[in-house]
């Protein structure tokens, strides 16, 4: 066995930090919480591969794990985890019976953890599934069946190729749903070109990526300036959340409706990406055009969301929950690299000592793109003509 220096999150840390803000998780600084440790990694089996972790993306369930606002996953873990659901490295061992990929090939790893028989995840890997490590390390062993080879010609920087793992496959997953039920409901000749909204972050603006790439009006509300003017490069026109307050009340909700009319001429938006909980659900769900979908991912926010089922019920509005992609569907949106996802990264590239950091500055919202940290120190030459 060897030892890898690695992120960890302990039940014991989440616990000291809720004591000392009282419980008010507004105040918790994370950099208390996740901390470097030494992890022992397995040896490699006959189906495994062996890492070299180049770079991952900061996502939001590791500031669920330190927070433990939806669930204490830490505890649930046995009082520790080592997080990090998405990665790209470079192979350095395989098992004797790895034929996918081979030594020196550019990765991307998937966090899809226990497949129900589908193919659609049961638990998330370095989450909520037993066992299973995260990729915030400088080294990790894996299934074959976890990566995926990476297209190094496709155009993007090795940190934008970075941002994507874990991200590209989900809006792949929503953009697929959402499309699918519309068209269950409208066909293509009665409505062609669809109005499509999405929030701010990271998975919707791959979102709009996809739906702009297929033809159709794209609409990114966010806060951030720059995240706004980069979409706005590809054609997605920007609506400034922060004018209407982030949607705090009533009122600011019917002026983004007011506002959301003008834009699309009275038709309103066909597919709207959101969280599903929080004050953009009910924003979303304003602007819904009739036999529009509200598709959503993840729990930012909370776990519980309300709203008038008459109301949809007569707009024929579908809200779907959605999770994240089968393996099947995380290579096929790997294929897109630089064809359809050109993601907007933060302009600091995090060292790995910096990792904590990364999460507070995620937490304070001062991030202008998806934020990528460095973990290796040296790069292949695969891919240091496109660092």
């Amino acid at each position: 066995m060897s030892q890898t220096r690695a992120y960890a999150i302990t039940a014991e840390a989440v616990a000291k930090e809720r004591a000392r803000t009282g419980g008010d998780l507004t105040q918790v600084d994370v950099t208390r919480i996740i901390a470097l440790d030494t992890l022992e990694l397995r040896e490699v089996g006959p189906t495994d591969v062996k890492l070299k972790v180049l770079a991952v993306s900061a996502e939001h369930n590791i500031e669920h794990a330190a927070l433990a606002d939806t669930v204490n996953i830490a505890e649930t873990r046995g009082g520790k985890m080592y997080p990090g659901n998405s990665a790209l490295g470079e192979v350095i061992e395989i098992g004797a019976q790895v034929k996918r990929v081979k030594v020196g090939d550019i990765v991307a790893t998937h966090c899809n953890g226990e497949p129900d028989k589908y193919g659609y995840p049961l638990r998330i890997w370095a989450y909520d599934q037993p066992d299973s490590i995260g990729w915030y390390s400088e080294e990790a062993v894996v299934g074959e069946w976890q990566v995926i080879k990476v297209p190094l010609d496709c155009g993007l920087s090795i940190w934008e190729m970075a941002a994507l793992p874990l991200r590209a496959p989900t809006a792949y997953h929503l953009w697929r749903r959402g499309i699918g039920i519309y068209r269950l409901k409208v066909s293509n000749e009665r409505q062609a070109v669809l109005n499509v909204l999405s929030f701010g972050g990271g998975v919707g603006e791959l979102f709009l990526m996809i739906a702009k790439a297929e033809g159709h009006n794209a609409y990114f509300c966010s806060g951030s300036p720059e995240r706004r003017e980069s979409l706005e490069k590809l054609g997605i026109k920007g609506i400034d959340q922060k004018a209407f307050n982030r949607f705090k009340t009533k009122d600011d909700v019917k002026a983004f409706g007011k506002k959301c009319k003008e834009l699309t001429s009275g038709e309103n938006f066909h597919i709207v990406c959101d969280m599903l909980r929080g004050p953009v659900f009910d924003a979303g769900l304003s602007v819904a055009a009739r036999c529009g979908v509200n598709v959503s991912a993840g729990w930012q926010l909370s776990q519980v969301v309300t709203y008038n089922t008459t109301i949809q019920s007569v707009k024929q509005v579908t809200i779907d929950h959605t999770h994240y992609e089968t393996p099947e569907g995380c290579a096929a949106a790997t294929e897109l690299y630089g064809r359809v996802w050109k993601p907007s990264i933060h302009k600091e590239i995090y060292s790995f000592e910096d990792v904590p950091r990364c999460f507070k500055d995620m937490r304070e919202n001062t991030q202008t793109g998806i934020p990528i940290i460095r973990v290796a120190k040296t790069l292949p030459a695969s891919v240091a003509k496109i660092s």
